[in-house]
């Protein structure tokens, strides 16, 4: 592969990501704060999004494993024909409508249908890493260059969107610091304006970043497409036939390693997610840092993105599984950030989480093509069964992120969030620092656990690399 193609097919991945960085740092508390809609229903538009976007992995996977071959391949067909609505679909997601009574409605349609859309691109996209090169050090080199896009992708949308949306979360009557929470708080002047107001300035500047990474979206399809060519299978023959989706998908959830390595992701993706979704949150409400979140976010994500090449180097010195070590950094240092919420020990703290976050993005992907590499040489004569893997994967890691992002928004209620205001409870800030430290910490732990348990080593996947060459 050339270098070249690797960073076309990088910057193809990017777009999602810039869009899902910015979703996932700024849509829970834009929809409570500039939407006004309440914490129950903000968790509702959370989870059924990310559960729609979930139920739809493993229908796109179905569809394309049935896929016929044409001139621009089996896959790229499908990520191009749904960016364009996928663009539409997000610009309306940060849209505040003039009507009050039915905005849940409308963010639950809008989020609902841009998640379904990513994922018709995500499944395809992902499945194409073993559709580029027949080689094993290859393939970790375009997965390495797609993280490290995906992640500056992830640092781009999320500095957009901070640097656009920051005016809309800054309030003069909150910038004097009071040393405790007071009931009087509770009767606040709200920091934003009246919600019957169709387009305040806090929903334009929303408007005017959605439509800055609606264009990063379309130059990025368009450089994938240009720059990336789809190769057939290289394994099958062509007396293979497909694997059924329906027996494929058992087939899959009875493969040990798949089943491990999937379980262990799902748990450390999800406390990703939670300390993602309540970062901004927490910064705002729970440590007096509400000038400063957009520059955490950009330091975690800064740190995320340069430290990808070291991840990449480390997992081919020293083994993927020990590469895992490294998703575990963030924990003690999340844990003192809420302990001590001082600003120096903030900037820290986010460096460090970027790393984490760093080696928990590169290694499913890397270790997910060893684990279909292994299938295939126990199914040898059959084919099409990559996007069951791919789409089973996200399918689960979807859906348990969308069921942790619906409790930590609906625990917000249940204490009594209240949008608006300059200081919450000690009940919703005592919720927020449990969401940031204590509850991903121990997610980040199980699933380290059940990953000590992941049969494929290093000296495996040179074994199930030869047996591959004989078999081609």
């Amino acid at each position: 592969l050339s270098i070249c193609g690797k960073l076309c097919y990088a910057i193809g991945g990017a777009p999602n990501q810039v869009a899902g960085s910015a979703a996932a740092f700024f849509l829970q508390i834009y929809l409570l704060d500039i939407a006004h809609i309440t914490p129950f229903h903000a968790s509702l538009v959370l989870f059924v999004g990310k559960a729609s976007g979930a139920v739809t992995d493993p229908v796109a996977g179905f569809f394309i494993s049935k896929s016929r071959w044409t001139k621009i391949g089996r896959l790229m067909p499908w990520m191009l024909a749904c960016t364009p609505f996928t663009v539409v679909s997000y610009f309306f997601m940060w849209y505040l409508p003039p009507f009050v009574s039915g905005r849940v409605a409308w963010y639950l349609t809008f989020y609902c249908l841009f998640q379904a859309l990513t994922t018709l691109f995500q499944v395809p996209y992902s499945a194409l890493t073993m559709f580029l090169s027949t080689d094993q050090k290859e393939r970790d080199s375009a997965t390495a260059y797609r993280m490290t896009m995906e992640v500056l992708g992830t640092l781009i949308g999320a500095a957009l969107q901070g640097q656009i949306v920051a005016s809309a979360h800054v309030s003069h009557h909150c910038t004097v610091n009071s040393p405790v929470n007071t009931t009087d708080s509770w009767h606040d002047t709200p920091s934003f304006p009246d919600p019957s107001n169709p387009l305040p300035h806090q929903a334009k500047v929303y408007m005017i970043a959605a439509g800055v990474i609606g264009g990063v979206y379309l130059l990025g399809i368009v450089t994938f497409f240009l720059g990336v060519k789809e190769k057939d299978d290289p394994y099958a023959l062509n007396s293979d036939r497909a694997i059924p989706f329906c027996k494929g998908l058992g087939l899959t959830m009875k493969h040990g390693p798949y089943v491990k390595l999937t379980a262990s992701f799902l748990l450390i993706s999800t406390a990703v997610q939670l300390e993602q979704s309540n970062f901004v949150l927490f910064c705002t409400h729970a440590a007096d840092l509400r000038n400063h979140f957009q520059y955490l976010v950009v330091t975690i994500l800064v740190s995320a993105a340069v430290s990808i090449p070291f991840w990449q180097k480390f997992l081919q010195r020293f083994g993927k599984k020990c590469a895992a070590c490294g998703v575990s950094w963030m924990i003690p240092f999340a844990v003192m950030l809420v302990t001590i919420p001082n600003l120096i020990l903030a900037y820290f703290v986010a460096f460090i989480s970027g790393l984490s976050i760093a080696a928990s993005l590169l290694l499913p992907w890397s270790m997910l093509p060893d684990v279909v590499d292994n299938f295939r040489l126990q199914n040898p004569h059959g084919k099409g069964h990559e996007t069951i893997f791919y789409s089973s994967y996200v399918f689960f890691t979807k859906m348990s992120a969308g069921i942790g992002l619906g409790i930590s928004a609906a625990g917000l209620e249940f204490t009594g969030y209240k949008p608006g205001i300059c200081r919450q409870s000690n009940d919703v800030i005592l919720t927020l620092k449990i969401l940031i430290g204590a509850v991903p910490a121990i997610l980040i732990l199980i699933g380290l656990f059940i990953l000590l348990f992941y049969p494929i080593t290093e000296e495996s996947r040179k074994e199930t690399k030869l047996a591959l060459e004989v078999l081609r």
